[in-house]
């Protein structure tokens, strides 16, 4: 038997290929298939399962495509219904593998249909459990997704949610591993641990939502606090896994399409489309095209794509590094982004020698900061709550990037302001953003918060 956790960092999200005796499983896959066709072609191996734990809201699963190049059996929990066929399992259902077996567990609270996978080895030891949005490394699943669809409130989900918790995980073996669908960084949750795999028993201790002396109504309490609203683009990922979905070699023939400067400015014009600019930060402050949004390929692209472009049939232009498109149309496509109409052939360069206009972003370093206090210059933290509830520049606004649309009044129209995040790769976003609503005044701290602090700048 071997269990191999495929974990994304872009995303914080975890899928997992099992084979046992020549016979292999995938849970909770990425849209792009290759990985585990080519596991199971190296395993000499016949996918037979497609287990998803709960129908996903932060990406679009591979599990329709797999399924369509495999011939495996596409599995949901308990209370899933789909527009395509998928086998429903009933709770405590034991599906073969090789020489192991999966026990579904129904476990709902997080979504309705929100099941764990039991894994017993070939000896019939309680091994593994994998969790989905159910339980994570130090949190559980938020229970605000799913409201509107189920018709119950946050409340009654996260009370269903303790009762899954108690009756069906906690009893389990300590030693039995948990593989969770996500880690720190996800919207999903709200404080999860960086690591990626636990025993139960350590979750146990580490994880407030698993304490013994814990009453549901403390369970309600906690896990319904502070939850910030989801990212628009959720909603929309969750009815594209339950519907279906356009094939990903499709997309990517169709989008990874090279177009002129003067084409590529024409059909921006024509179409309305949203120019994002996947490089480097640094290049991007160098030079850009006037009223592009920068979400850098290299830092949390797909969520902060989700997050901030509100519509995912919204037609993209791409201008991405060189030898880099391809992979922007498909990282896009992970949450549901399909409509990129093509990217910018030779990149910046042919849009500079075409004569198009160019824009640039100034930034300083800072150390620059200290003058900026002195003079009570505006200062905007453009970092999560819990970021700046830990400690902040003094004076400085708090205008997460998540939510910067909200906050547009409170920057000035024309005189300058600062703007930093922990290390300058959402403050960039955030000033491009501002561009393009015309705000211009926006100036990058280089290095964000980390060099504020190794600048010795004072912080409350």
């Amino acid at each position: 038997m071997q269990i191999e956790q495929l974990y994304t960092g872009c995303l914080s999200q975890g899928a997992y290929y099992i084979e046992s005796n020549g016979e292999a499983v995938v849970i909770d896959p990425l849209r792009e298939t290759a990985p585990y066709l080519q596991r199971a072609k190296r395993d000499k191996a016949t996918i037979t399962y497609i287990f998803e734990t709960h129908f996903h809201a932060d990406f679009v699963s591979g599990h329709l495509t797999l399924s369509k190049q495999t011939g495996a059996t596409i599995v949901f929990g308990p209370n899933a219904s789909t527009s395509f066929d998928a086998h429903i399992a009933k709770d405590n259902e034991v599906f073969t593998v090789g020489d192991i077996t999966i026990t579904v567990l129904h476990t709902p609270g997080h979504t309705m249909e929100s099941t764990t996978y039991l894994l017993r080895d070939g000896s019939g030891k309680e091994h593994a459990i994998f969790t989905g949005d159910t339980l994570f490394l130090g949190d559980v699943g938020r229970p605000d997704l799913a409201q509107k669809s189920a018709d119950i409130t946050q409340e009654q989900l996260a009370g269903t949610l303790f009762d899954s918790l108690r009756n069906k995980i906690m009893p389990l073996p300590n030693d039995v591993i948990v593989y969770p669908a996500h880690g720190a960084g996800s919207a999903c949750g709200k404080n999860m641990m960086t690591q990626t795999v636990d025993t139960l028993g350590n979750q146990k201790q580490m994880n407030y939502a698993l304490r013994q002396d814990m009453t549901k109504e403390e369970f309600i309490k906690e896990v319904t606090d502070g939850l910030v609203a989801p990212p628009a683009y959720f909603p929309l990922n969750a009815k594209m896994n339950k519907q279906g979905y356009e094939h990903l070699d499709s997309i990517i023939e169709r989008a990874c399409l090279p177009i002129s400067a003067q084409d590529f400015e024409d059909l921006a014009n024509k179409t309305g489309a949203i120019i994002l600019d996947v490089r480097n930060q640094l290049d991007f402050m160098q030079g850009h095209i006037p009223n592009s949004i920068f979400i850098g390929i290299d830092g949390g692209f797909a969520p902060w794509v989700g997050a901030l472009i509100k519509d995912v049939k919204h037609p993209i232009l791409l201008v991405a590094p060189e030898n880099r498109e391809a992979e922007g149309i498909m990282r896009l496509s992970r949450v549901g982004f399909d409509n990129t109409l093509g990217f910018l052939e030779g990149g910046i360069a042919s849009w500079q020698s075409a004569g198009k206009e160019i824009d640039s972003m100034q930034t300083v370093s800072a150390k620059t900061l200290e003058d900026v206090l002195e003079k009570g210059m505006p200062i905007f933290d453009v970092r999560k709550q819990g970021e700046f509830s830990a400690a902040h520049v003094p004076k400085a606004s708090h205008t997460p990037l998540s939510f910067i649309n909200d906050y547009l009044a409170l920057f000035p129209d024309a005189s300058p302001f600062y703007l930093y995040c922990a290390g300058g790769y959402r403050s960039v976003i955030a000033a491009s953003i501002l561009k393009s609503r015309g705000i211009h005044g926006g100036i990058n701290v280089t290095g964000g918060f980390a060099s504020i602090k190794e600048a010795a700048i004072t912080v409350v």
